[in-house]
């Protein structure tokens, strides 16, 4: 199987599968001297593993991380980083009735067609738990950006219907909320649909927010390698993720060029002002900036970053595990229908805040390596005499 490893210079790979020994992630191109140890990265795990609440699986994993190489007495070697977690509460009896059964919403049918054998215990390769190597390699990048001056921060923004105001979001109220809503006012309402839906034998489909502040200008590349391009095939990467939008996103389809354009200014006082305060949007809702009077762009210009805040939205599709009976077929194509077993998230979003933030993370310090080499002058700079 080809396409787990991602990045080009800060390169990562996962492995492991939902009920195998052990998931992990192995980190090469990772730069020395990075403050990093198994108490930072175990953060951001406890952000995503089960059974956090009422809100997510029953699961019972502690997902401790081990750093297995690539961190001496607290600082990243420049050596490959190799994490560990393992598996301790698997049921994999859960899932023998369906061995020769495709589970509508997942990749059963097109894993089976394309490689003629599926790992049917939660899915294997496919599962959102390999989404764990992910945040552990997350942390490294996360760390690194935090020690230049760059901040990723990821919450949930809607939950079945329920959207957050976002003149009343603010940094400090995102873990104040269970589910990651810093709107408490919504994200007392989303429990509720949450608890309803868990009643009714449903789920529930939700979307991310990411906001990246402190980025300089000029990273991404005008081509391909565009920033934004980059940055959405990173969040379209993590299996429950459905459609991306940078900055004003699909809105711009109804707008006028004067209205969609951000003019420049030497500075926006009130942007830094709010920022400063930890709001990500002014009192209409706005995208706040402070390098131009508006920020449609989403910080992101021609592929290239403009110095702005990163507005990234993703949408989060309802967890397909649902215990209501559903129609399907079985590998011989004859149909049938199917009762899911198990221990399943009643929405996937909420444990999927933390993932996006690691795969921007991870995205922007490769960027960032990558730009390194943008101009000689940096070069002559590092390596002049």
């Amino acid at each position: 199987m080809s396409g787990s490893i991602f990045g080009k210079n800060f390169k990562v790979a996962t492995w492991g599968e939902s009920h195998g020994k052990a998931l992990g992630a192995v980190v090469d191109g990772c730069p020395a001297g990075i403050s990093l140890d198994e108490e930072m990265i175990q953060k951001y795990l406890d952000r995503r593993k089960p059974g956090q609440n009422e809100f997510s699986t029953m699961r019972d994993e502690a997902d401790c991380v081990s750093i297995l190489s690539g961190v001496f007495e607290g600082k990243t070697t420049g050596t490959p980083i190799s994490m560990i977690i393992y598996n301790k509460d698997q049921h994999s009896k859960d899932y023998s009735n369906i061995k020769d059964i495709y589970r509508p919403g997942h990749a059963d049918y097109g894993f089976d067609k394309k490689y003629g054998f599926r790992d049917y215990r939660g899915g294997g390769r496919s599962s959102g738990r390999e989404t764990a190597g992910r945040v552990m390699a997350g942390a490294v990048a996360l760390s690194a950006l935090k020690e230049l001056g760059i901040n990723v921060t990821a919450f949930t923004s809607s939950l079945g219907g329920v959207k957050c105001d976002r003149a009343a979001i603010s940094k400090e109220n995102i873990f104040k909320s269970p589910i990651y809503m810093p709107d408490l006012k919504a994200s007392g309402e989303a429990e509720e649909l949450i608890k309803n839906a868990k009643g009714d034998l449903e789920s529930l489909g939700g979307s991310i927010d990411c906001v990246v502040t402190g980025l300089p200008a000029g990273l991404g590349e005008p081509v391909f390698d565009k920033l934004d391009a980059l940055l959405a095939r990173a969040c379209m990467s993590v299996g429950a993720v459905k459609g991306v939008e940078i900055g004003a996103g699909f809105n711009v389809a109804n707008m006028k060029g004067s209205e969609n354009n951000d003019n420049f200014v030497a500075s926006n006082e009130a942007g830094i002002k709010l920022l400063e305060e930890g709001r990500l949007f002014d009192d209409k809702g706005n995208f706040i900036s402070i390098k131009k009077e508006t920020n449609n762009s989403g910080g992101i210009l021609g592929g290239i970053s403009d110095g702005d805040p990163i507005y990234i939205s993703c949408a989060v599709k309802p967890t397909p595990s649902i215990a209501s009976e559903q129609k399907t077929i079985n590998r011989d194509g004859e149909e049938t229908d199917i009762v899911i077993k198990g221990r399943h998230d009643p929405v996937i979003a909420p444990r999927a805040v933390v993932v996006v933030e690691s795969m921007v993370g991870i995205t922007l310090m490769d960027l960032l390596m990558t730009s390194a080499t943008s101009k000689f002058s940096t070069l002559r700079d590092v390596f002049g005499n």
